[in-house]
Protein backbone atom coordinates (compact mmCIF):
# COMPACT_ATOMS: atom_id res chain seq x y z
CA UNK A 1 0.00 0.00 0.00
CA UNK A 2 1.41 3.39 -1.06
CA UNK A 3 -0.06 6.77 -0.09
CA UNK A 4 1.06 10.24 -1.16
CA UNK A 5 0.18 13.25 1.00
CA UNK A 6 0.60 16.85 -0.10
CA UNK A 7 -0.52 20.02 1.62
CA UNK A 8 -0.29 23.81 1.52
CA UNK A 9 -0.13 24.33 -2.22
CA UNK A 10 -1.28 27.91 -1.71
CA UNK A 11 -2.27 28.47 -5.32
CA UNK A 12 1.27 27.85 -6.63
CA UNK A 13 0.33 26.13 -9.88
CA UNK A 14 3.90 25.59 -11.10
CA UNK A 15 4.85 23.79 -7.88
CA UNK A 16 1.63 21.76 -7.88
CA UNK A 17 2.25 20.58 -11.43
CA UNK A 18 5.77 19.46 -10.50
CA UNK A 19 4.59 17.61 -7.37
CA UNK A 20 1.68 15.99 -9.22
CA UNK A 21 4.04 14.75 -11.94
CA UNK A 22 6.36 13.23 -9.32
CA UNK A 23 3.42 11.57 -7.58
CA UNK A 24 2.09 10.20 -10.88
CA UNK A 25 5.50 8.66 -11.61
CA UNK A 26 5.54 7.03 -8.16
CA UNK A 27 2.07 5.50 -8.73
CA UNK A 28 0.55 5.50 -5.23
CA UNK A 29 -2.69 3.73 -4.34
CA UNK A 30 -4.14 6.91 -2.80
CA UNK A 31 -3.37 10.64 -2.82
CA UNK A 32 -4.65 13.07 -0.18
CA UNK A 33 -4.37 16.85 -0.36
CA UNK A 34 -4.38 17.97 3.28
CA UNK A 35 -5.77 21.48 2.87
CA UNK A 36 -4.70 25.00 1.87
CA UNK A 37 -4.91 24.25 -1.82
CA UNK A 38 -5.98 27.83 -2.60
CA UNK A 39 -5.24 31.34 -1.27
CA UNK A 40 -1.89 32.97 -0.41
CA UNK A 41 -0.88 32.46 -4.03
CA UNK A 42 -1.60 33.65 -7.59
CA UNK A 43 -3.32 30.74 -9.36
CA UNK A 44 -6.19 29.48 -7.14
CA UNK A 45 -8.65 28.61 -9.91
CA UNK A 46 -6.11 26.65 -11.92
CA UNK A 47 -4.93 24.73 -8.84
CA UNK A 48 -8.49 23.87 -7.87
CA UNK A 49 -9.28 22.73 -11.40
CA UNK A 50 -6.16 20.56 -11.59
CA UNK A 51 -6.95 18.83 -8.30
CA UNK A 52 -10.63 18.44 -9.23
CA UNK A 53 -9.51 16.62 -12.37
CA UNK A 54 -7.21 14.39 -10.29
CA UNK A 55 -10.12 13.64 -7.95
CA UNK A 56 -12.35 12.66 -10.87
CA UNK A 57 -9.81 10.60 -12.79
CA UNK A 58 -7.45 9.22 -10.15
CA UNK A 59 -9.44 9.29 -6.91
CA UNK A 60 -7.49 12.01 -5.13
CA UNK A 61 -9.13 13.31 -1.96
CA UNK A 62 -9.00 16.89 -0.64
CA UNK A 63 -9.36 18.31 2.87
CA UNK A 64 -10.41 21.75 4.06
CA UNK A 65 -7.60 23.98 5.29
CA UNK A 66 -7.69 27.24 7.19
CA UNK A 67 -7.13 29.17 3.95
CA UNK A 68 -10.20 27.64 2.37
CA UNK A 69 -12.02 28.80 5.50
CA UNK A 70 -10.60 32.30 5.09
CA UNK A 71 -11.84 32.52 1.51
CA UNK A 72 -15.32 31.32 2.46
CA UNK A 73 -15.45 33.75 5.39
CA UNK A 74 -14.20 36.79 3.51
CA UNK A 75 -16.32 36.04 0.42
CA UNK A 76 -19.51 35.84 2.47
CA UNK A 77 -22.18 38.45 1.78
CA UNK A 78 -21.96 39.86 5.30
CA UNK A 79 -18.14 40.31 5.18
CA UNK A 80 -16.88 43.91 4.94
CA UNK A 81 -16.04 45.28 1.49
CA UNK A 82 -14.24 48.44 2.54
CA UNK A 83 -12.22 49.85 5.41
CA UNK A 84 -9.02 48.74 7.18
CA UNK A 85 -10.31 45.29 8.16
CA UNK A 86 -11.29 44.54 4.57
CA UNK A 87 -7.80 45.54 3.44
CA UNK A 88 -6.23 42.88 5.68
CA UNK A 89 -8.56 40.32 4.10
CA UNK A 90 -8.34 41.58 0.53
CA UNK A 91 -6.09 38.67 -0.58
CA UNK A 92 -8.76 36.12 0.43
CA UNK A 93 -11.45 38.17 -1.28
CA UNK A 94 -9.31 38.31 -4.44
CA UNK A 95 -9.01 34.52 -4.31
CA UNK A 96 -12.79 34.21 -4.02
CA UNK A 97 -13.20 36.43 -7.07
CA UNK A 98 -10.93 34.12 -9.07
CA UNK A 99 -12.77 30.98 -7.94
CA UNK A 100 -16.32 32.27 -8.22
CA UNK A 101 -18.11 29.06 -9.24
CA UNK A 102 -15.54 26.98 -7.34
CA UNK A 103 -16.75 28.19 -3.95
CA UNK A 104 -19.18 25.29 -3.69
CA UNK A 105 -16.23 22.91 -3.98
CA UNK A 106 -14.55 24.58 -1.01
CA UNK A 107 -17.72 24.24 1.07
CA UNK A 108 -17.85 20.50 0.33
CA UNK A 109 -14.31 19.77 1.56
CA UNK A 110 -14.21 17.62 4.73
CA UNK A 111 -12.10 18.46 7.77
CA UNK A 112 -10.93 14.88 8.22
CA UNK A 113 -10.43 11.76 6.10
CA UNK A 114 -9.70 8.24 7.36
CA UNK A 115 -8.40 5.23 5.44
CA UNK A 116 -8.02 1.68 6.70
CA UNK A 117 -4.54 0.28 7.20
CA UNK A 118 -3.80 -3.28 5.94
CA UNK A 119 -4.16 -4.66 9.48
CA UNK A 120 -7.29 -2.64 10.25
CA UNK A 121 -5.76 0.41 11.91
CA UNK A 122 -6.67 3.99 11.02
CA UNK A 123 -4.70 6.30 8.75
CA UNK A 124 -6.10 9.74 9.56
CA UNK A 125 -5.65 12.97 7.62
CA UNK A 126 -6.46 16.47 8.82
CA UNK A 127 -5.05 19.89 8.02
CA UNK A 128 -3.23 20.91 11.22
CA UNK A 129 -4.00 18.53 14.10
CA UNK A 130 -6.86 17.10 16.10
CA UNK A 131 -6.62 20.28 18.17
CA UNK A 132 -8.03 22.33 15.32
CA UNK A 133 -7.52 23.55 11.80
CA UNK A 134 -4.90 26.11 12.95
CA UNK A 135 -3.22 24.09 15.73
CA UNK A 136 -0.05 22.94 13.99
CA UNK A 137 2.47 20.18 14.68
CA UNK A 138 6.12 21.27 14.55
CA UNK A 139 9.43 19.44 14.94
CA UNK A 140 9.83 21.15 18.31
CA UNK A 141 6.33 20.29 19.63
CA UNK A 142 6.89 18.54 23.03
CA UNK A 143 5.67 14.97 23.44
CA UNK A 144 2.96 15.94 25.94
CA UNK A 145 1.56 18.58 23.59
CA UNK A 146 1.81 16.23 20.63
CA UNK A 147 -0.22 13.57 22.46
CA UNK A 148 -3.03 16.08 22.82
CA UNK A 149 -2.76 17.14 19.17
CA UNK A 150 -3.12 13.56 17.85
CA UNK A 151 -5.72 12.29 20.33
CA UNK A 152 -7.48 9.92 19.89
CA UNK A 153 -4.25 8.49 18.51
CA UNK A 154 -4.56 6.59 15.20
CA UNK A 155 -1.99 4.27 13.67
CA UNK A 156 -0.88 7.09 11.34
CA UNK A 157 -1.71 10.81 11.42
CA UNK A 158 -0.90 12.95 8.38
CA UNK A 159 -1.08 16.76 8.49
CA UNK A 160 0.30 19.96 6.94
CA UNK A 161 -0.31 23.60 7.95
CA UNK A 162 3.12 24.52 9.37
CA UNK A 163 4.90 24.47 5.98
CA UNK A 164 7.70 22.50 7.67
CA UNK A 165 7.88 18.74 7.05
CA UNK A 166 8.51 16.09 9.68
CA UNK A 167 8.32 12.34 10.29
CA UNK A 168 8.02 11.41 13.94
CA UNK A 169 6.92 8.44 16.05
CA UNK A 170 5.12 8.84 19.37
CA UNK A 171 3.73 5.99 21.46
CA UNK A 172 3.34 3.78 18.39
CA UNK A 173 1.71 6.45 16.20
CA UNK A 174 3.47 7.59 13.06
CA UNK A 175 3.03 11.37 12.74
CA UNK A 176 3.78 12.86 9.32
CA UNK A 177 3.73 16.52 8.36
CA UNK A 178 3.91 16.73 4.57
CA UNK A 179 5.30 20.27 4.65
CA UNK A 180 4.28 22.57 1.80
CA UNK A 181 3.79 21.66 -1.84
CA UNK A 182 3.70 25.33 -2.81
CA UNK A 183 5.12 27.61 -0.10
CA UNK A 184 7.81 25.99 2.11
CA UNK A 185 8.92 27.79 5.27
CA UNK A 186 12.00 25.72 6.15
CA UNK A 187 14.36 27.76 3.94
CA UNK A 188 14.34 25.03 1.28
CA UNK A 189 12.38 26.47 -1.65
CA UNK A 190 11.67 23.06 -3.18
CA UNK A 191 8.08 21.82 -2.74
CA UNK A 192 7.66 18.82 -0.46
CA UNK A 193 5.21 15.96 -0.11
CA UNK A 194 5.13 12.76 1.94
CA UNK A 195 5.28 9.15 0.80
CA UNK A 196 3.87 6.45 3.06
CA UNK A 197 4.58 2.80 2.33
CA UNK A 198 3.27 -0.29 4.10
CA UNK A 199 6.23 -2.67 4.11
CA UNK A 200 7.05 -5.75 6.19
CA UNK A 201 4.04 -5.22 8.42
CA UNK A 202 4.75 -1.60 9.31
CA UNK A 203 4.38 1.91 7.94
CA UNK A 204 7.40 3.82 6.70
CA UNK A 205 7.36 7.46 5.65
CA UNK A 206 9.69 9.81 3.84
CA UNK A 207 9.60 13.43 2.76
CA UNK A 208 10.27 14.05 -0.93
CA UNK A 209 11.52 17.40 -2.28
CA UNK A 210 10.81 18.27 -5.91
CA UNK A 211 12.69 20.69 -8.17
CA UNK A 212 10.52 23.18 -10.06
CA UNK A 213 10.65 26.41 -12.06
CA UNK A 214 10.45 29.01 -9.28
CA UNK A 215 11.11 31.86 -11.70
CA UNK A 216 7.91 30.92 -13.55
CA UNK A 217 6.07 30.75 -10.22
CA UNK A 218 7.25 34.28 -9.42
CA UNK A 219 6.08 35.52 -12.82
CA UNK A 220 2.59 34.27 -11.96
CA UNK A 221 2.43 36.93 -9.23
CA UNK A 222 2.62 39.58 -11.95
CA UNK A 223 0.85 37.91 -14.87
CA UNK A 224 -2.19 36.87 -12.80
CA UNK A 225 -2.71 40.36 -11.42
CA UNK A 226 -2.22 39.04 -7.89
CA UNK A 227 0.58 41.42 -6.90
CA UNK A 228 -1.25 44.48 -8.23
CA UNK A 229 -4.85 43.67 -7.33
CA UNK A 230 -4.84 41.78 -4.02
CA UNK A 231 -3.33 44.49 -1.84
CA UNK A 232 0.05 45.37 -0.26
CA UNK A 233 0.24 42.18 1.83
CA UNK A 234 1.01 40.25 -1.35
CA UNK A 235 4.48 41.74 -1.25
CA UNK A 236 5.02 39.61 1.87
CA UNK A 237 3.65 36.48 0.19
CA UNK A 238 6.03 37.13 -2.71
CA UNK A 239 8.87 37.42 -0.18
CA UNK A 240 7.79 34.15 1.44
CA UNK A 241 8.10 32.41 -1.92
CA UNK A 242 11.54 33.92 -2.55
CA UNK A 243 12.97 33.20 0.90
CA UNK A 244 11.09 29.98 1.82
CA UNK A 245 10.29 31.65 5.15
CA UNK A 246 7.02 32.78 6.68
CA UNK A 247 6.30 36.51 7.01
CA UNK A 248 2.54 37.06 7.11
CA UNK A 249 2.22 35.69 10.65
CA UNK A 250 5.04 37.90 11.93
CA UNK A 251 3.48 40.91 10.22
CA UNK A 252 0.10 40.11 11.79
CA UNK A 253 1.60 39.90 15.29
CA UNK A 254 3.35 43.24 14.89
CA UNK A 255 0.89 45.23 12.78
CA UNK A 256 -2.55 43.74 12.15
CA UNK A 257 -4.32 45.22 15.18
CA UNK A 258 -2.81 48.64 14.53
CA UNK A 259 -3.75 48.48 10.85
CA UNK A 260 -7.34 47.43 11.54
CA UNK A 261 -7.70 50.27 14.07
CA UNK A 262 -6.50 52.75 11.46
CA UNK A 263 -3.27 53.65 13.26
CA UNK A 264 -1.14 52.71 10.23
CA UNK A 265 -2.02 51.82 6.65
CA UNK A 266 -1.42 48.32 5.33
CA UNK A 267 1.01 49.68 2.75
CA UNK A 268 2.99 51.64 5.34
CA UNK A 269 3.09 48.66 7.70
CA UNK A 270 4.42 46.40 4.95
CA UNK A 271 7.06 48.98 4.06
CA UNK A 272 8.09 49.21 7.71
CA UNK A 273 8.14 45.44 8.16
CA UNK A 274 10.35 44.90 5.10
CA UNK A 275 12.70 47.76 6.07
CA UNK A 276 13.22 46.24 9.52
CA UNK A 277 13.69 42.80 8.00
CA UNK A 278 16.39 43.99 5.62
CA UNK A 279 18.36 46.05 8.17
Amino acid sequence: MKIAVLSDVHANLVALEAVAADIDAWKPDQVVVAGDLVNRGPRPRQCLELVQEKCARQGWQVLLGNHEEYVLEHWAVEAPRSGPKFETHRPSYWTGCQLDGGMARLRSMPRQISLESPLGGEIRFTHASMGGIRDGIFRWTPDAALRAKISPAPEVLCVGHTHEPLVRWLDGTLVVNAGAAGLPFDEDSRPSYARLVWQKGAWQAEIVRVAYDRARAERDFYESGYLDEAGPLIRLVHLELQQARGHLYDWAVAYQQRAEQGEISIAASVDEYITKLMT
